[in-house]
């Protein structure tokens, strides 16, 4: 295959990226194949640089060979760390955020031709500060402070929604709905809930037939449009909220509510080719409306989003190349490099290591993937601290595998502590 072959198929796959991407973390079907096309659409880019001219420029930053490994626990200036543990057992934080959960997904075939992407969630002992497997739950959201989970039980779309206490194991409130329910996202305070419906599972799966007539491989069923609305719940009261219909795009699939940063707005995450990564605001009664001033360049896709002052957007990924490295000095990973932007004007200020940005520690330093294996090899990653203006990692969790068939990798759900 020619370089020309590879831009054009690297292209068209990343158009079909951006019309299924999911969020995150934080939920994206078939994972490990969209990260290898990212990996492989780099690599063809930096080939056709001569042809195809597209600058991006590097920050003048540290060279980060010294990568700062800390032991398997490090206590101190906010960070705990397992750089042995993948996925962790023990507690994974960095400044004002901490992994409150984890999940894996697998398929769960209903015939020949459908399936659906269920998930296995590991939720934070907050007094042990060790992850425990709970197989109850098909979807976990955690409230700031994380001492309280908002739960749904393992038939999607459920009928209520319960109030998980994380230190005991045990729901101090059932909430029944009058819709089912298959999302669930807090507001930034913690005091008022969302939770997004739908009329059927909104992870479905497909195979299809390749052109050579046979089976192909289970892909998203993005033709199938199931959300119905959501729901609005202040936690204080004792109703099940008020449902306000809005329906998905005509691409189908998950596309979940989420509140933006002052919580009189949502946005959705993902819905398909109408949104591409540009998510579609909405007030809240269900009225599509113009972004908040300050959220307007921020991306679905991206779960970091605004800085804690608000003054600095975390955006996609920027580009991700090979260090120069000499022989002898052996195989160093690739590095990731993803972009920071003024929230209100989307003006570019600086680029920051990490291949995802998924949370802010502070308004310096965010929790990030980066990969540690080279352009030539298959795409590993791990948890990492990065910080702004410094080339330095810290490695937070140990290396993530990502195979190519089965169950895949774990991802992670951030809160607030």
């Amino acid at each position: 295959m020619n370089v020309e072959d590879l831009v054009r198929d690297s292209l068209r796959e990343l158009a079909v990226e951006e019309a299924s991407a999911g969020p995150g973390f934080t939920d994206r079907v078939l994972a490990v194949r969209r990260r290898r096309r990212t990996h492989r659409l780099v690599s063809v880019a930096a080939a056709t640089a001569a042809v195809v001219a597209v600058a991006v420029a590097v920050p003048m930053l540290k060279d980060g060979r010294d990568d700062v490994r800390p032991a398997s626990v490090t206590q101190g200036d906010g960070i705990s760390a397992h750089p042995d543990q993948s996925p962790p057992s023990g507690l994974i934080a960095a400044g004002r955020s901490a992994l409150a959960a984890y999940y894996t997904t697998a398929l769960v075939a209903k015939n020949e031709k459908e399936a659906t992407l269920e998930r296995t969630y590991w939720l934070l002992d907050p007094d042990t500060g060790k992850y425990e497997k709970d197989t109850r739950w098909s979807f976990v959201a955690v409230a700031p402070g994380l001492k309280t989970a908002a739960v749904l039980e393992r038939t999607l779309p459920a009928a209520r929604i319960g109030l998980l206490d994380l230190a005991t194991g045990e729901v101090e409130r059932w909430i029944p709905v009058g819709k089912g329910v298959a999302g669930l996202a807090f507001s930034n305070d913690g005091t008022e809930l969302v939770a997004t419906t739908y009329s059927e599972h909104p992870d479905p799966l497909e195979k299809l037939g390749n052109a050579e007539g046979s089976e192909g491989e289970w892909t998203s069923s993005t033709h199938k449009v199931s959300r119905t609305g959501f729901l609005l719940l202040d936690l204080a009261g004792r109703d099940g909220g008020v449902w306000h219909p809005v329906a998905s795009s005509s691409a189908g699939g998950r596309a979940d509510f989420a509140f933006t940063r002052d919580g009189q707005h949502l946005f959705a995450t993902g819905g398909g080719l109408v949104t591409l990564v540009r998510p579609t605001f909405y007030d809240l009664s269900g009225k599509e409306t113009a972004a908040p001033a300050n959220e307007k360049h921020l991306r679905w896709d991206v779960p970091a989003r605004l800085s804690p002052n608000g003054r600095l957007a975390a955006l996609g990924l920027a580009e991700e190349y090979q260090p120069a490295i000499a022989p002898e000095a052996g195989s160093l990973p690739g590095r990731s490099y993803s972009l920071i932007k003024d929230p209100l004007t989307g003006k570019e200020i600086t680029k920051v290591r990490g291949a995802e940005l998924l949370a802010w520690a502070d308004d310096q330093r965010l929790i990030a993937w980066e990969r540690t294996t080279g352009e030539d090899e298959t795409y590993k990653d791990r948890l990492v601290l990065v910080t702004i203006g410094s080339d330095r990692v810290v490695p937070l969790s140990g290396v993530r595998e990502h195979p190519e068939t089965g169950q895949e990798p774990w991802e992670p759900v951030f809160a607030e502590r």
